[in-house]
């Protein structure tokens, strides 16, 4: 599967913050890539990290691999296949999907060795420098 999916290498170090329930969407998600998430008792915002304000709760120093699409829903084992790879690595994960694609977060000191694996699998990945 994976000679067929290109990856891209977002530029760029992302943080996931965490806000208390109910919290309103955050003036500050701001940048190329961000998603919210809403739960009854946390709201989530991964954005460029230098957009979370200090204070935060957050976890810093993630980089994001977005899976070229748009993807089919109908599409099986993406998401499998690529945790697969990097866990074997021992590599660990954030994946995030949208409605047309999947993006994976690794830590930025895996990933050149997450870019590897995947390349060594079949994964075609590009750096996105801007």
């Amino acid at each position: 599967m994976g000679d067929a999916i290109g990856i891209e290498l977002l530029a760029g170090s992302y943080g996931v913050a965490r806000l208390e329930g109910g919290s309103r969407f955050p003036e500050w998600a701001a940048g190329e890539f961000i998603t919210i998430s809403a739960a009854h008792d946390e709201l989530s915002v991964t954005c460029p990290e230098v957009s979370i304000p200090e204070g935060i709760r957050c976890e810093r120093g993630w980089r994001v691999l977005k899976l070229i699409g748009p993807l089919d829903f109908a599409l099986v084992g993406i998401l499998a296949e690529i945790s697969g790879i990097l866990a074997e690595k021992k590599i660990s994960i954030f994946a995030i999907s949208t409605f047309d694609t999947d993006y994976i977060l690794v830590k930025d000191d895996k990933v050149s060795e997450a870019v590897g694996a995947l390349a060594d699998n079949g994964f075609k990945v590009y750096e996105r420098t801007t």
